[in-house]
């Protein structure tokens, strides 16, 4: 029974995507947190609505 145990492979995919999706998060909050920096996240909401709005984003 413990050989068997052993050879059981299922549970390593579960832990393959956690650690892809924690390097993925670690790496978006990266390069997103240039755009947060000194200003609110209300700020950055409305600079994103601005644009898709079709105003001039400068």
């Amino acid at each position: 029974m413990f050989q068997s145990f052993l050879k059981e492979e299922s549970g390593a995919q579960v832990v393959e995507y956690a650690l892809v999706i924690a390097v993925i998060s670690m790496l978006l909050i990266i390069a997103l947190s240039p755009l947060v920096t000194g200003t609110g996240l209300s700020d950055l909401i409305d600079r994103v609505l601005t644009c898709l709005g079709g105003v001039n984003c400068a």
